[in-house]
């Protein structure tokens, strides 16, 4: 099943998607600029492979729910967001209002 829910983050709009499948869910959390996802997202290949694209996107690992995404810390993010000056660590919620 996929779930999109429209959500709010400090008055800017962002869509969060739930995907559910066999014995995993994918969880994003995205608005037009970029976007963080769960442990699925594999930001080695947006670094390298698709470097050309400046795919703007965090990871968080062990999140089960869109809310815990949101309030993770962020374990890898690729090199174009860190130009805008989202790091390792930072609160999911953070690095998207840096993506507004």
């Amino acid at each position: 099943m996929v779930t999109l829910t429209p959500i709010i983050i400090g008055g800017y709009p962002f869509t969060a998607v739930t995907v559910r499948l066999p014995k995993t869910t994918l969880l994003t959390v995205s608005n037009d600029k970029g976007y963080i996802m769960c442990g699925a997202l594999d930001v080695g290949l947006l670094n390298n492979v698709l470097a050309d694209r400046q795919i703007i996107a965090g990871r968080a690992v062990g999140v089960k729910t869109i809310e815990q995404l949101l309030k993770a810390p962020l374990e890898s993010v690729t090199l174009e967001a860190e130009t805008l000056g989202i790091h390792v660590g930072m609160v999911g919620e953070e690095a998207l209002l840096k993506m507004v």
